[in-house]
């Protein structure tokens, strides 16, 4: 069923459903999802662990599709486009901060920063990239390669390659859950701090950190709901 697209949403879901089958049995993980999220809008989704808290996210960003139901981004309804299409989408116009940080190790920061830019053939990558660490306090780290990197400068460091393309719209994975208290607390403030002209979704166990959020959304039994 093709559903029509709402104009106001920057994401959409749409009676979203998704179901894991192994040989024993069918898991739905979700069962009928709706969200409309707006430009510029923040947004937490928190869950107790196991909930599909990870699964929608990767719904919404089109690195898996549901079971049943429609997922739209940037107008575009991912159900329709190929794995090519969505990472085409994703590629200039969507972030993506995680625990794990996932920097390239054989990288220094400014390498890995100037990856997604070199990546897509985009100008002026090397000034794009070391612009976006300064924006993030790493101005002085540009040469660091991860391993002599803290925690707190990892996670900088993947959200300036986040940011470097501009995206439209960012997605957090728990991006603080691998910090100690007080770092967590400063990357936190960055994300805010960044999110002048971007959307940002989240996903965090953290209630403190969903509630600076403008929208609060708990899944629940498979169920997104309202939370505030």
């Amino acid at each position: 069923m093709n559903l029509s697209v709402n104009p106001s949403c920057i994401l959409q879901l749409s009676n979203v459903h998704y179901r894991v089958t192994s040989a024993a049995d069918e898991v739905a993980i979700l069962k009928g999802c709706e969200l409309c999220v707006e430009p510029q809008q923040s947004v937490a989704i928190v869950g107790r662990s196991g909930s599909g808290k990870s699964t929608l996210l990767a719904l919404m960003a089109g690195l898996d599709k549901p079971t049943a139901g429609q997922v739209s981004l940037l107008g575009q309804n991912l159900n329709q486009l190929s794995e090519d299409q969505r990472a085409q989408l994703r590629a200039l116009q969507v972030g993506f901060v995680f625990q794990n940080f996932q920097l390239m190790p054989g990288m220094n920061a400014l390498e890995n920063v100037m990856m997604p830019l070199e990546l897509f053939g985009l100008d002026n990558a090397r000034q794009r990239a070391q612009a976006a660490l300064e924006k993030v306090g790493l101005a002085h780290r540009l040469t660091h390669q991860p391993s002599a990197l803290s925690g707190g400068e990892q996670q900088r460091v993947a959200i300036a390659r986040a940011i470097v393309t501009e995206p439209k719209i960012l997605f957090a994975d728990e991006p603080t859950g691998n910090l100690d208290e007080t770092t967590a607390h400063q990357i936190q403030q960055l994300l805010f701090d960044l999110q002048h002209h971007t959307t940002l979704v989240l996903v965090t166990h953290d209630t403190q950190f969903a509630d600076l959020c403008q929208r609060k959304v708990l899944i629940q039994d498979g169920i997104l709901r309202e939370s505030v």
